[in-house]
């Protein structure tokens, strides 16, 4: 009898699992006002320079330095340039009344804030400090220069990136078109919240709480949900299934059914309809994750354990998906930080302990790192990254993941 192949390791995983995806060929167009999230399909090039002339950063007076070589210099005021009206050129002798993103005047080459000035009647103003040359000016294009590339293909959207496509005058933008995603959970101990009140649970049973935060995930991942509900612990239920998910999905997500128990009919099934190319990752939750193709579609098999389902859906799952819409950008970058705990006995395997931030810049470690205890996910905010067999003491310098990043 063979021997089981070694568990592969997380980085090796991810590699061939990322060579394997392709982005998606078709694109979009859709509203800047909604294109949170999504991924660019082509290069944001600007047809304008941001500011377009040189304006006001404050409130205050356009003046000539020159004409204030000290303090307390009483100049009469020969015009008012209110926010997206055109400026006259400053007349010698003079100063502007100027408002914030309103146009320089030309001769003007300072801007004095209004609470370094004092009212002379109603048509002169006392300047209370020399200005600096440039003194508060925001200059024509410092912002965006005519031509640049704003945003890149592959750039995944955010409220600041859809501000600035608006700012070159972007209303729409072209986009990756939204993945597909068929998910279903197996297991005959599954049931709906809401179907069944706690008191009336049967023996056994659990309420199925890895379909909705998969649910959230996956919509947060930019991706169409088709989603297929509960499939029963059966062979022929499980084929079924995989059937009609691979006709018209990108991508099939499944969870639990992946191990190696005899009521585990996923990794079969996958066998008998396409193939099972990754199985079981040297990493801890989540060793029991499985990818392969049924028809044109990915197959992704999460554990059911539910930390272990939401741990290496963000870990590998994520990242695919981000792939497979043309992103460039596919995880954050992690943080160095000081344990405030103690690990001294480590798992042969990586592990992904959850843990939070404290108020002197430390993490602590939640006590129950068990796969199955969903409160760990919300109390931690991140996953201490740990090498297999490595113990962590009180000081020592871990790699930390932060979880805001990994859901946004």
């Amino acid at each position: 009898m063979s021997s089981r192949p070694p568990l592969r390791s997380l980085d090796e995983a991810l590699a061939d699992l990322l060579g394997r995806v392709f982005a998606l060929d078709e694109v979009e167009r859709v509203a800047t006002f909604d294109a949170d999230g999504r991924v660019l399909a082509q290069d944001l090039v600007s047809g304008l320079q941001v500011p377009p002339q040189d304006n006001s950063s404050m409130d205050g007076y356009a003046v000539r330095r020159s004409e204030i070589p000290d303090e307390g210099v009483v100049l009469p005021i020969s015009q008012r340039i209110a926010a997206g009206h055109a400026a006259q050129p400053l007349q010698p002798g003079t100063v502007a009344r100027i408002f914030t993103g309103a146009p320089v005047p030309e001769g003007a080459d300072a801007i004095v804030m209004q609470e370094h000035t004092e009212a002379v009647g109603e048509s002169a103003v006392r300047i209370q400090t020399v200005p600096d040359a440039g003194q508060w000016i925001r200059r024509a294009g410092e912002d965006v220069m005519r031509g640049a590339i704003v945003l890149q293909r592959g750039h995944r959207l955010d409220p600041a990136a859809c501000g600035l496509a608006a700012s070159i005058g972007c209303d729409q933008v072209r986009v990756a078109r939204r993945p597909k995603v068929a998910l279903f959970s197996t297991g005959d101990e599954l049931v709906m919240p809401g179907t069944v009140p706690p008191e009336k649970m049967r023996p056994g049973a659990i309420y199925n709480s890895n379909r909705f935060f998969l649910r959230q995930l996956l919509a947060r991942c930019g991706c169409e949900l088709g989603d297929l509900g509960i499939v029963p612990d059966d062979r022929e239920a499980t084929v079924a299934a995989l059937r009609t998910a691979a006709q018209g999905h990108d991508v099939i997500l499944t969870s639990g059914g992946v191990s190696v128990g005899e009521e585990d009919h996923i990794k079969p099934a996958v066998q008998q309809l396409g193939s099972l190319d990754l199985w079981q990752i040297a990493m801890k939750p989540g060793k029991p994750f499985a990818y392969g193709r049924v028809g044109g579609a990915h197959f992704l098999g999460l554990p059911g354990n539910p930390v272990s389902s939401f741990i290496t859906f963000l870990l590998l799952v994520r990242p695919f998906l981000l792939k497979l819409q043309g992103a460039t950008r596919l995880a954050p970058p992690a943080l160095t930080l000081r344990a405030d705990f103690d690990l001294k006995r480590p798992d042969k395997r990586r592990e992904f302990l959850r843990a939070r931030r404290n108020g002197e810049g430390g993490l602590e470690l939640f006590a129950n790192q068990s796969s199955g205890v969903l409160t760990s996910t919300v109390w931690c905010d991140g996953f201490v990254d740990n090498p297999g067999g490595q113990a962590i003491a009180r000081g020592d310098l871990v790699r930390f993941l932060p979880l805001a990043e990994l859901i946004a």
